[in-house]
């Protein structure tokens, strides 16, 4: 009895032992002598700032090798793992103590099954559906070959070192480990090679989802196959997940139709439909929870039965991405990474083991897929590219890992070697394919780079760039003020500027980049779920103005290269750029940031034909005006030069419109004895040019066309210069130059792309109604660098890239 009760003493004790107590949520402070880092909450607090601060500093280091955001992420995971940072117990048990590591987990993987929802909300089964069969045979080759190869690895490691692993269920997770593509990952990556809308790129993306929707069946499949019952149970459970599935497909799939119908554009979805559907996800990760697959299938399930037509799927992912991609999910590569102890790597054959797999996963991915897209006719260089692309790993690689590693699926030292393959064979991706795939070609020489032109019948191509909805209104008056009559035409190239940044989901990447105005990836989607695509549209049939809708998708250092690019691609006479300033409601200019400058002065600088720098002052309005009620007065201030007679070439063209008044003011300049000459014409060899050009415009235009008032003024200073533009009057917009023979008009001239007159114009002293554009033409003669272009070539082809 004596010795029933010492055991029982013991085992109380050792239970003591071996079982903390459970953290607590709240301190009562530190002046109340408690330390925070006792308490769950400031714990996980103080982790999720260390992790996010980690993190973002390694992507901001790796953001000059092109790296997606991923590879920061599993490598900050890892550095604060015990392969690193978490070598210290010091440091391990005071930020990531083990009495913490639940609670991290939880909302970690709270985080995952939302950001999961948000993958299958994102996944068009329709798409899938329609994948060609060329698409559809790699994605086969690229999940069966490397499958049968890392059945094959397994063999090797479970008489190494995964001895005593199970061995149905180990063959099942190494297959599906080498064989995934990660799907969004691969999305980034290629947009920011800018090759998503290419023919290479949009194959990749098809295979890729074949290949994503694949590897989540077989994942399920090792789930069920990893449990620790009867293979009955196995069969249970894959049964019951097929139930659940056919269940949300037919009882849940309406009810979240029925929301999205009373959720009409232009209006604000409503919060009990956002909360309902985000209920529905926590409940669908339960049952699939009980049943024994996963509680993020549940939530994935639910995204991909979501309508993807309408705001409704839009204002979930406004709502949750943010928080879930930004805060949450970072915790998810922290938790992974503290599961990953890379010294469990040593000698010779465990690194050598190392190599094996990832030989095995390069040689199964790229060796499979480059066969059959060489069967298919793929080129040589194009079926290696496309081999590369579809090696890349992500975050569904560290799903299965995890969920392998919690099943005691795989020890350590395997998890160790996998997630080092991952994060290789991801991290090589980019440079690679930059080094062998170069798709680029020069686009071919054209005439008309310039307004100015003998022929001036001749079809007039302008690419109009813009950054939002905010610069629609005025776009589209300044086109149908530029239309011109006797003409052969005018073509109109909108191309929507938007910033890659690491909000944008892998698959509203895929929907954003248009060809012909609609995206390519779902075709079939309902008129009216973009605002900006049915404003053109709605101009176009209106007009007879060609309107073909463009989008270009790229980091913010690197999208002059798709305006310039693509430009030439459609051999463009003028591009039209938004300033980088707006203006707010006082009248003052608010800047959108030297980023957005610093496009300007690219394009101005490398740009293949003429640019326009546009200074929004809502001109015509805040709404589009008709033909039939347009009614504006232009200015052109004409002190000489190739940019105000290109200026001046342009505002011709704008005074076909029986709505448009047009002033030109020519400055003819003097010296007075003892007066200051603000006004130089020191250096400047094209009088002869502009007298010849001024002779035709009054010739042809000004003697012509009672609409426009030709006027010379004599000045001999900067404030009689000033003097004559503010005597101009009421002015909808001013057309200028960008380098007249003129200086400076303002004591501050922060932006040099405007010019000297276009800065005293912009100023928000000047003026708080009139618009200004600032024109230089280009420059047969001047340096610039060339940018390529990729894509598919042909005249209607209006890739974004």
């Amino acid at each position: 009895m004596a010795s029933a009760v010492n055991a029982t003493a013991m085992a109380g004790n050792a239970t003591k032992l071996t079982c903390p107590t459970p953290m607590k949520a709240t301190s009562n402070g530190s002046w109340q002598g408690d330390n925070p880092l006792d308490y769950a909450l400031p714990l996980l607090i103080l982790q999720i700032c260390i992790v996010v601060a980690l993190t973002r500093f390694l992507a901001y280091l790796l953001r000059p090798l092109r790296q997606p955001r991923v590879i920061a992420e599993i490598i900050g995971g890892i550095l604060l793992g015990p392969s690193a940072l978490g070598r210290s117990s010091k440091f391990l048990n005071t930020v990531f103590p083990k009495s913490s590591l639940t609670v991290l987990d939880t909302v970690a993987n709270i985080g995952l099954l939302f950001f999961l929802f948000l993958v299958g909300l994102e996944l068009d089964l329709r798409a899938i559906r329609r994948t060609g069969k060329r698409a559809l045979a790699i994605a086969v080759a690229g999940i069966s070959l490397p499958f049968i190869m890392g059945v094959g690895t397994s063999v090797v490691l479970r008489k190494t070192i995964s001895e005593g692993a199970p061995g149905t269920p180990f063959l099942v997770f190494m297959g599906v480990a080498l064989s995934i593509t990660a799907f969004p990952v691969l999305a980034r990556i290629l947009a920011e090679l800018k090759l998503l809308t290419t023919d290479l790129g949009r194959m990749a993306m098809s295979a890729a989802a074949v290949n994503d929707v694949a590897a989540w069946i077989l994942l399920a499949l090792a789930i069920a196959l990893s449990g620790s019952g009867s293979p009955l149970i196995s069969i249970w459970v894959l049964l019951s997940g097929t139930a659940f599935v056919i269940f949300v497909a037919m009882a849940i799939r309406p009810g979240l139709a029925w929301m999205a119908r009373r959720s009409p554009e232009g209006e604000p979805v409503k919060e009990s439909y956002i909360c309902a559907t985000l209920t529905a996800v926590l409940a669908a990760g339960f049952i699939t929870d009980t049943i024994g697959i996963h509680a993020l299938f549940g939530a994935f399930i639910i995204g991909i039965v979501m309508p993807k037509e309408g705001p409704f799927a839009g204002a979930l992912i406004e709502k949750v991405e943010d928080l879930i991609s930004g805060l949450l999910l970072p915790l998810y590569f922290v938790s992974s990474g503290l599961k990953t102890n890379v010294a469990t790597i040593s000698g010779a054959q465990s690194w050598g083991l190392l190599v094996l797999v990832i030989a095995t996963a390069c040689i199964g991915k790229i060796g499979g897929t480059v066969l059959v897209s060489l069967a298919m006719k793929v080129p040589a260089r194009e079926a290696l590219t496309l081999g590369i692309l579809m090696n890349t790993k992500g975050l569904v690689e560290l799903i299965v890992l995890n969920i392998g590693k919690d099943r005691k699926v795989l020890n350590d030292e395997t998890f160790a070697v996998l997630v080092l393959m991952a994060l290789f064979t991801t991290f090589i991706t980019t440079p690679i394919v930059m080094a062998i795939y170069k798709p680029a070609r020069r686009a071919p020489p054209y005439k008309h780079r310039t307004i100015q032109r003998v022929n001036k019948d001749s079809e007039l191509r302008i690419l109009a760039c813009f950054h939002g909805n905010r610069n629609i209104p005025t776009l589209i008056n300044l086109i149908e003020s530029s239309r011109g009559t006797h003409r052969q035409g005018l073509v109109v190239y909108s191309m929507h500027l938007m910033e890659l940044s690491e909000r944008s989901s892998a698959i509203s990447i895929v929907h954003k980049a248009r060809r012909n105005g609609m995206p390519f990836w779902n075709k079939n989607r309902a008129e009216g779920t973009d605002q900006i695509v049915v404003a053109f549209d709605a101009y176009e049939k209106l007009s007879h103005v060609s309107i073909r809708p463009m989008t270009a998708i790229s980091d913010l250092q690197t999208i002059h290269e798709d305006i310039i690019a693509s430009a030439e691609q459609k051999r463009a006479a003028l591009i039209l750029i938004p300033f980088h300033k707006n203006q707010r409601v006082d009248g003052s200019m608010e800047t959108l940031g030297n980023d957005h400058q610093n496009i300007n002065q690219r394009v101005l600088r490398h740009a293949p034909c003429s640019v326009g720098i546009l200074v929004d002052r809502g001109f015509g309005g805040s709404a589009q005006v008709s033909a039939s009620e347009v009614s504006y007065t232009i200015a052109v201030l004409f002190f000489g030069g190739p940019d105000d007679r290109e200026a001046l070439s342009y505002a011709s063209r704008m005074a076909e419109h029986p709505g448009i008044n047009l002033v030109v003011l020519q400055f003819i300049f003097s010296s007075k004895d003892g007066a200051s000459i603000s006004v130089s014409m020191d250096d400047f060899d094209g009088s002869s040019a502009d007298e010849k050009f001024l002779k035709e415009f009054k010739a042809n235009v000004a003697d012509v066309n009672r609409s426009v008032t030709f006027e010379e003024k004599t000045v001999s200073g900067r404030e009689e210069v000033v003097e004559a533009v503010k005597a101009v009057g009421r002015c909808n917009l001013f057309v200028v130059g960008q380098k007249p023979p003129c200086i400076a008009l303002t004591q501050k001239q922060d932006c040099p792309e405007l010019g000297p007159v276009g800065s005293y114009l912009a100023a928000s002293e000047f003026s708080a109604v009139a618009s200004v554009l600032v024109v230089k033409q280009y420059d047969p003669t001047a340096q610039r660098d060339s940018f390529t272009i990729e894509g598919t070539s042909g005249e209607d082809t209006d890739g974004a890239f």
